[in-house]
């Protein structure tokens, strides 16, 4: 869904202003939140509203509004390819801040995207200033994602449907307040309501889905298996008639192809220590990891602060919210 909004976007923001575009993308992606309910979740409280703030700046105003820009200054086909980095950027921070392990696979694919991205930068260089002015803040918009992937992985314990709300409404309202500062146009009619569906599953729903894998499979793998959406917006951009610079591009998709193979195909199992924990979280206890007792017993997905035991045991998993011990 949100791979599809790169090249629909292009078209329906044509001439309007960056920040406004964002405006209208994050006031759908509110709408979008809203739209559907949610089950037995955590619920926000107070203390995360510095969090919620710093992802609002990063990734529903200053992220959309560097892409909308990128876009209106590049090939939708390219741009769409070099959200790519997201990932890239996300397996760096996940990294760097919550230590999240990465195998021989995941630094090849990581080398890959690399290729990929400097391709995709070379066809830049030859052709206009503007188009890698575009590219350049595709880029950088992808960067600022990656942050509010890193920022929101605390969040995925919460109520996912509240946390997107709360993200957009405050992403729409500093967009709109920016635009109106610039005396930027703002999109009317048609536009408006292709925005508007846009940012309701291109940017609602889809961060939904986002947060509840960050929950199961953690921040570096989430923003991996996201990779595959910029396919999807550089074929849309293809079926547009975007055909500039294929050569370069089709071999910057190829190398892009292969991170994300690698991503897919990467496996992470060994033996491993569970520490004491109490937290909170939406949980069934038909998971493996939740065997506390309910007095009258209780059924499917519920809510509530729950303490686990230390004990160890060896499967597959990812750098989930019961799985962020340590590597050697």
């Amino acid at each position: 869904m949100f791979g599809a909004t790169a090249p629909l976007v292009k078209e329906l923001g044509a001439g309007v202003g960056s920040f406004a575009t964002a405006a209208a993308l994050y006031a759908g992606a509110a709408l979008g939140a809203g739209a559907f309910g949610s089950g037995a979740e955590r619920r926000l409280g107070r203390r995360e509203l510095g969090r919620i703030t710093l992802v609002a700046v990063c990734g529903a105003a200053l992220a959309p509004a560097a892409l909308v820009w990128g876009l209106q200054h590049t090939s939708a086909v390219a741009a769409s390819l070099l959200l790519n980095l997201e990932a890239l950027f996300t397996v760096i921070l996940a990294r760097v801040v919550y230590r999240e392990p990465t195998g021989a696979r995941v630094k090849l694919a990581v080398l890959s995207m690399l290729a990929g991205g400097a391709l995709l930068a070379l066809r830049a260089g030859s052709l206009a200033r503007s188009d890698a002015l575009g590219l350049g803040a595709v880029a950088l918009a992808t960067l600022l994602w990656a942050l509010d992937n890193t920022l929101s992985r605390p969040l995925a314990d919460f109520d996912p449907r509240a946390v997107v709300f709360c993200k957009a409404t405050l992403g729409a309202a500093l967009a709109s307040a920016v635009g109106l500062l610039l005396a930027e146009r703002w999109p009317e009619g048609a536009s408006l309501l292709g925005l508007l569906a846009c940012g309701a599953a291109g940017y609602g729903l889809s961060l939904r889905l986002y947060l509840r894998a960050q929950r199961a499979i953690g921040a570096a793998r989430t923003g991996s298996l996201f990779s595959v959406a910029p396919f999807v917006g550089a074929a849309l951009g293809l079926g547009f008639g975007d055909r500039s610079g294929l050569t370069l591009v089709a071999v910057s998709a190829a190398l892009f192809g292969l991170a994300v193979y690698l991503h897919l195909t990467e496996k992470h199992r060994h033996f491993h220590l569970h520490d004491p924990l109490e937290h909170e979280h939406a949980h069934r206890h038909d998971d493996g990891h939740h065997d506390h007792v309910h007095v009258p017993p209780v059924r499917g997905s519920h809510t509530h602060p729950h303490r686990h035991g230390g004990h160890a045991h060896d499967h597959p998993h990812g750098a989930d919210l019961h799985h962020r011990h340590g590597h050697r």
